[in-house]
């Protein structure tokens, strides 16, 4: 009995030390196994597959792979690796008596989602030819089996993989970025803005203005319009005439446009003719005559020249017109000595409002057309006094307009109009002798 009790104690005391001690054995076993055991990383195959799969934005990440495990290259090769296709598997073929070489299988993933590749056998990186000395020659694929690429030295060092498109050609993940090409615009041909400019006006009155033209009707409802319709005649007349006798031409031998000739002329008609000829139809003939060889001069047929001495004769036109208009406002009698009229009071400012009107939007056309002359001569400020003056004629609208005294507590509107018509007047006036220097 003695003897099993102290058996039974020795068991009692012995297993658990023995059990701890196989315990604390395993653990530092597995611990020392992790401290200098070696993690086992991806294969070369996986790496390289890998890489050439991922988009461009994680080269950074492809490189670092490589580098940590590059792929196993066959020492007869001499650092190149040779291309074989087997349903798009890694596979490992050996020369004989020769060492092991790595085969890699790589493919490039188009936008479509289908795999694509250049011939076996060629770098995916340069396009040529990838060269294995004394290196067993890579197997054909069979016919059900897609064509594939090699990932040569230059494509795992580079990072690029399968990138065959040019770098401009590919977006952040590598896939073709569409082209397009830029429009074209053709510069405006020299001359078009001031036809264009010189239909405006007299147009407006033919085709917009509520009641058409009217200074030739038998009854005349209106009589503020009307003046001021053949305010804006007169200015489209002295226009036309300038292009047809200076601007369109090189000098006095060559000879007239036929459109601007006929334009010309169909301007001149009477303003008042009610029949044969009636003076809208003729007017609106003019216009398509202007039309005509606005046509010509956009499909280069026609010629327009922007010299100062073409320009200086229309400036000196509009100057004379200008100065007959600013007389008028300013008169207190007629040639005989008597008052004004009040009934001529109205006709001469809409007269002149007319010819501001529309001369400042030809004035706005010299500046686009004739820009360059103006500023070799530097001429541009004042012809843009011109038009500021023209423009602000032109929007001047009362309700009434009266002729009282210059001192009296109401407005004399011709006075009011006489001031930027003379500042008009003046500007073009140093404009022309700017542009004769």
């Amino acid at each position: 009995m003695e003897k099993n009790a102290k058996g039974f104690e020795f068991r009692k005391f012995a297993t658990p030390r023995i059990i701890g001690g196989i315990a604390i054995a395993v653990i530092i076993l597995w611990a020392l196994s992790i401290i200098f055991g070696t993690p086992q990383g991806p294969s070369s195959d996986e790496t390289a597959v890998r890489q050439l799969d991922s988009p461009a934005g994680s080269d950074d990440r492809s490189k670092s792979t490589l580098a940590e495990h590059p792929p196993a290259a066959d020492p007869a090769a001499k650092g190149h690796t040779t291309a074989a296709a087997d349903h798009g598997a890694p596979t490992r073929t050996g020369a004989a008596g020769q060492g092991p070489t790595t085969h890699v299988v790589t493919t490039a993933q188009t936008a479509d989602g289908s795999h694509t590749a250049p011939a076996t056998g060629q770098s995916a990186a340069h396009g040529t030819p990838a060269k294995a000395t004394g290196a067993a020659p890579a197997r054909q694929p069979e016919p059900h089996q897609q064509p594939v690429a090699a990932a040569d030295h230059s494509a795992q060092t580079g990072g690029h993989g399968a990138a065959s498109q040019p770098a401009a050609k590919q977006g952040a993940a590598g896939h073709a970025m569409p082209t397009t090409a830029a429009p074209v615009h053709k510069p405006t041909p020299k001359g078009v803005a001031f036809v264009e400019a010189t239909i405006k006006p007299l147009s407006y009155e033919l085709e917009e203005r509520w009641w058409g033209w009217r200074p030739n009707d038998i009854i005349e409802f209106t009589d503020n319009v009307n003046t001021f319709q053949l305010g804006v005649l007169e200015v489209t007349r002295r226009t036309v005439v300038a292009l047809a006798e200076r601007i369109s031409r090189t000098g006095v031998t060559d000879s007239l446009d036929p459109n601007l000739e006929d334009a010309m002329n169909w301007f001149m008609v009477k303003a008042s003719s009610y029949w044969f000829p009636s003076a809208e139809s003729k007017y609106q003939e003019g216009l398509e005559e202007l039309q005509a060889y606005l046509e010509k001069l956009k499909a280069g047929k026609a010629t327009f020249y922007t010299r100062a001495d073409n320009l200086i004769p229309l400036l000196a036109s509009f100057e004379d017109l200008l100065g007959s208009c600013d007389e008028n406002l300013v008169k207190e009698t007629y040639d005989d000595g008597t008052p004004i009229s009040m009934f001529d009071v109205d006709n001469y400012f809409f007269y002149t409002q007319g010819v501001a009107s529309s001369m400042a939007t030809v004035l706005e056309a010299i500046h686009h057309d004739f820009l360059i002359t103006l500023e070799s001569r530097n001429a541009t400020e004042l012809l843009h006094h011109a038009i500021i003056s023209c423009q602000r004629a032109a929007e001047m609208d009362p309700w009434i307009v009266l002729d009282r005294d210059l001192s009296s507590i109401f407005a004399n509107h011709r006075a009011n109009m006489a001031a930027p018509i003379s500042h008009a007047r003046f500007y073009i006036g140093q404009l022309i002798k700017t542009l004769s220097t």
